[in-house]
């Protein structure tokens, strides 16, 4: 028996990307979920940063530092891409961050710079910071990336499994307008973040006698990028960033950084002395 598409959609599109509206201002749910995954990420990083004998109220302090800049990395990674695409014609629309468009490492090398910058400023070890960080950072990506649900965005190829998502015909690619349902990748790229926070948890726990510092980072960086990777390819998204043919900028990138992160772990193990290593974990420092 075929069943019709529309029946298979396992999530419905959202009927509209604002919470609600009060005379000129609007609360949209990109920016709800985004605060959320903030708020979550914040939190978990003070219980790891308690874990390792700091001050919890560190990770609300550091929100200073790492919230405008990273917000600020990312938008100048997307709008860095997708200039020609999005904004040539309207360069206003820049500022409009609510409307989405944040590029993921643009937002990690941002909020790396405002964790460098938060740990000059209270003397601490950048690397042990990160650490404390990586597991909250992408618990709160996987928050965050409901927000992509809401703007009915970063979905993938058509699909007519039993959880595909279900895109309004305005948002759907031109090349698939008959399309009904497709792979819902920001559920895909949720469910993976928090796999790899639980992973990052658990490695920090029962491996903390054999990891240098900044390890649990590196590692966030790895398996962030390794996702980006596998999931990228089912995204049907529009992009300027295309290097040749159908070989998009971004996937490069992420092959790039989750090689290059796999080397410096196994280096940094291999060339770094094991007692150096220790005295900094325990001294904290990096």
């Amino acid at each position: 028996m075929v069943v019709a598409a529309p029946l298979l959609a396992f999530l419905p599109s959202p009927p509209s990307p604002v919470v609600f509206e009060v005379g000129s201002f609007a609360l949209s749910y990109y920016g709800l979920f985004i605060a959320l995954g903030i708020a979550v990420g914040t939190w978990l990083t003070g219980r790891e940063l308690e874990r390792r004998g700091h001050d919890g109220a560190l990770a609300l302090q550091a929100l200073l530092f790492v919230v405008p800049l990273g917000v600020l990395g990312a938008r100048l990674d997307y709008v860095a891409t997708e200039y020609e695409a999005q904004f040539a014609a309207h360069p206003t629309s820049i500022v409009q961050v609510w409307n989405g468009g944040l590029g993921i490492y643009g937002a990690v090398a941002g909020s790396f710079l405002g964790v460098l910058l938060f740990a000059r400023v209270r003397g601490l070890s950048v690397l042990a910071f990160a650490d404390a960080a990586a597991p909250g950072v992408v618990l709160g990506q996987a928050v965050g990336r409901w927000g992509d649900y809401f703007n009915q965005e970063l979905f993938g190829r058509p699909s007519d499994l039993p959880w595909a998502i279900g895109i309004s015909p305005e948002n759907r690619p031109a090349e698939f307008a008959d399309a009904q349902t497709f792979h819902p990748t920001f559920l895909y790229e949720s469910i993976w973040d928090v796999l790899v926070c639980l992973l990052l948890l658990w490695i920090a726990r029962r491996f903390a006698e054999r990891l240098r510092v900044g390890d649990v980072f590196v590692l966030y960086l790895i398996l962030y990028s390794v996702e980006y990777l596998l999931i990228g390819t089912l995204r049907v998204d529009p992009t300027s960033f295309v290097i040749w043919g159908p070989i998009r900028g971004d996937l490069i990138v992420a092959g790039v950084v989750a090689l290059g992160s796999a080397v410096l772990l196994l280096l940094r193990h291999l060339l770094w002395p094991r007692d150096r290593s220790n005295k900094d974990r325990r001294r904290g420092t990096g």
